[in-house]
């Protein structure tokens, strides 16, 4: 695909999403995992929990915080999350002419495994690891199989046959890419990132309740010193810091969401100390909690 196919690929693309997006908003599709992005203008840094999944932007570019890091991507680059992260996002560049467009596909952990047990087999999985994030290059084969499965929306009676396979090819080359092994680690059942993922996954669905890093050690099946050093490489944090920024991801949707106090989200989210969460709140959020809620609903107006 030459550069003249790749910008005609991203018009598709754009002309994909803004059939379905004529407005700004988000919108899941018809095919499992893949939801649609557009935005009109820059926006403020907002909370998101992403899971597994991978972004793409058509037009405009995008910041993503996690704990102390920050990464940069654009129509050129596609962000890879191989674990649930609490992040902080914010789209940079937006206007009415050039919307901010992307669209997000969820991974197919199942469908990774196979496809990882099949590649070692032609050894064509790159070795190294990293954080949960990652930016990789968007090649012509990407953008092309990215650009089909976007098509599909437009053959609905399709979706079922032709969707799967499509995700295949587009796991595929980037499990062959740069940062495969970002996903390879995290996916493959025995690995250690795989077993911090389990961790992960409980503080999740635990992140209300008291941590004992020895519990959190057992669950995944490693010692606590090797639980610390593998947390922090994967997510920027410690599992405490990683507990913490759930808690108040979770507080600020609570409180934008169902319109309750800070008092009371942050009894729900686990905390004991309401003076501890508005200090904590306003260290990561920049602003405290009532003052960030109505700057937000303010904007969504």
């Amino acid at each position: 695909m030459a550069i003249d196919e790749m910008k005609f690929a991203r018009g598709r693309m754009r002309e994909c999403v803004e059939k379905r997006l004529p407005h700004e908003g988000s919108l899941d599709t018809a095919i499992p995992g893949l939801s649609l992005h557009r935005r009109a203008c820059p926006m403020s840094p907002v909370s998101s929990l992403y899971e597994p999944s991978f972004a793409f932007i058509v037009t405009g570019a995008k910041r993503v915080i996690l704990g102390d890091e920050t990464y940069l991507y654009d129509q050129d680059h596609f962000l890879l999350t191989a674990v649930g992260l609490p992040t902080i996002v914010q789209v940079l560049e937006a206007s009415l002419t050039a919307p901010y467009v992307s669209f997000k596909l969820d991974i197919d952990l199942d469908l990774a495994r196979e496809l990882i047990a099949e590649v070692d087999q032609l050894g064509g999985v790159t070795e190294g690891r990293g954080s949960g994030i990652a930016i990789g290059p968007v090649t012509p084969q990407l953008a092309g199989a990215a650009l089909r499965l976007l098509e599909l929306l437009d053959r609905p009676a399709e979706i079922p046959i032709m969707a799967r396979s499509i995700q295949r090819e587009i796991l595929y080359r980037v499990m062959t890419g740069p940062v495969g092994s970002r996903l390879r680690h995290s996916v493959q059942v025995g690995s250690q990132t795989n077993r911090v993922s389990t961790a992960i996954r409980w503080l999740q669905e635990h992140y209300d309740q008291p941590i004992r890093i020895e519990t959190l050690a057992d669950i995944a099946g490693m010692g606590e010193s090797t639980l610390h050093h593998h947390f922090r490489a994967l997510t920027a944090m410690s599992p405490l810091q990683y507990q913490k920024h759930l808690r108040l991801h979770e507080a600020r949707r609570i409180m934008i969401a169902d319109r309750v106090d800070a008092g009371s989200a942050a009894l729900r989210v686990g905390y004991e100390s309401v003076t501890q969460f508005n200090r904590e709140y306003r260290r990561l959020f920049g602003a405290p909690p009532k003052t960030d809620v109505r700057t937000i609903l303010q904007a969504a107006v």
